[in-house]
């Protein structure tokens, strides 16, 4: 099966029935997935994650339906009554703020935010918190209790408001180069900001740390590919001595959890020496009503070539603009989400201020799980620069 190829070219990664099957079985130990679920098939069959997902549907006895797309997806959860819904973060978000715009427009918004917090304060079980959000789960089709998040970094925020009203929300970590999964959230093994605990079959290390503490996951287990297929090099590069290096960077937190702070790829170094990780400042953005999605970026310095200049390129949203500003210009619209954005930056450290803005209603280029191709985006970016 193919990388995703987000970050460089895709590779072919070899993988064994033992491979598959000892991911499986781990996930199988910790995930509640019982014969009477429905899961719905979005992800494509021809990545790791989606084909493991519907492998261990299979290997619970649950049923799988498959669905009609992107804008169907509610629909579907209805007519088929799915109680299990595997996805990247882009499709749980256009779930969250379909949710979202559900309590805005019953006027209710007030009340579910202090039943919320009832709930949280009284440590409410799951089972009662289905009962008093009902209508809400309702909107979803009544059954769905459980969201399972992969494939790229989620939004705590996002996997907290589903979990306040009852539906099981939680993450995992991994690659395809591990079948894929390495570390995942069970339902009564969470905590938000995580990726969950490393698989029972398998060591996770974290080495290189920095001064944070933070250093480059390995893995080691049945799960581990056999290697790149026809790419000795590549192989040798990333395997050695039975480890894995899966190139991205994280910690271990005192509780055994694994964080992922970002992509050692993806990272940005500043001339200062300062490491900004994009995806810290991407899920903030995204957050903002009027956007659509963003990619955080370095843009080379035209007077100083050794320096970069932090930089977002901003989707916004084309439905909320038309319904809350109708007539409003694109310079308009750029103003309205920079002065957003600058507010954003008094949140974090100076050298994580974002200092340039590229606004577009066309989509990000991204792979077939809706991941952003970080290297086609930037060869675009500086064309337009050039």
């Amino acid at each position: 099966l193919f990388t995703s190829g987000t970050t460089s070219k895709s590779k072919a990664v070899m993988l064994s029935q033992r491979n598959i099957a000892s991911d499986v079985y781990a996930m199988k130990c910790i995930e509640d997935i019982r014969t009477s679920d429905t899961n719905i098939a979005f992800l494509p069959l021809h990545h790791i994650f989606g084909s493991t997902m519907l492998t261990m549907a299979i290997a619970c006895g649950a049923k799988t339906v498959f669905t009609d797309g992107l804008r169907y997806i509610q629909k579907n959860l209805k007519e088929y009554e799915v109680s299990i819904f595997v996805g990247v973060p882009v499709l749980n978000e256009a779930i969250y703020k379909a949710v979202a715009k559900q309590i805005k427009n019953s006027g209710k918004e007030k009340l579910i935010n202090n039943m919320v917090k009832f709930c949280n304060t009284f440590k409410v079980s799951t089972k009662i918190r289905r009962k008093i959000f009902k209508p809400i789960i309702d909107g979803l089709g009544g059954k769905l209790r459980c969201i399972i998040s992969g494939g790229a970094p989620a939004d705590s925020k996002v996997l907290k408001a589903f979990n306040d009203i009852g539906i099981s929300t939680i993450q995992g970590y991994g690659l395809t180069e591990t079948a894929p999964v390495v570390a995942v959230e069970g339902i009564n093994c969470s905590k938000n900001g995580t990726v969950g605990k490393p698989i029972i079959n398998e060591t996770v290390e974290i080495i290189n740390k920095d001064e944070n503490g933070i250093g480059e996951v390995r893995v080691k287990g049945p799960n581990v590919m056999l290697g790149y297929y026809n790419m000795e090099e590549e192989t040798d590069s990333v395997l050695k001595d039975g480890w894995f290096y899966t190139g991205d960077l994280g910690y271990i937190d005192e509780d055994g959890f694994l964080v992922i702070s970002g992509r050692n790829k993806n990272m940005i170094v500043l001339k200062n020496g300062k490491k900004v990780f994009p995806e810290e400042l991407e899920t903030i953005i995204n957050r903002l009503d009027d956007v659509s999605e963003c990619m955080v970026f370095g843009l080379p310095d035209k007077d100083d070539k050794n320096d970069i200049t932090l930089s977002v390129k901003v989707v916004y949203d084309k439905q909320y603009i038309k319904e809350h500003l109708k007539d409003a210009t694109e310079q308009e619209i750029y103003d309205l989400i920079w002065n957003q954005i600058k507010q954003i930056n008094t949140t974090f450290p100076r050298y994580k201020h974002i200092q340039k803005m590229i606004l577009t209603d066309e989509e990000l280029i991204k792979t077939t799980t809706k991941k952003v191709k970080r290297q086609e985006e930037m060869k675009k970016i500086l064309q337009e620069f050039a």
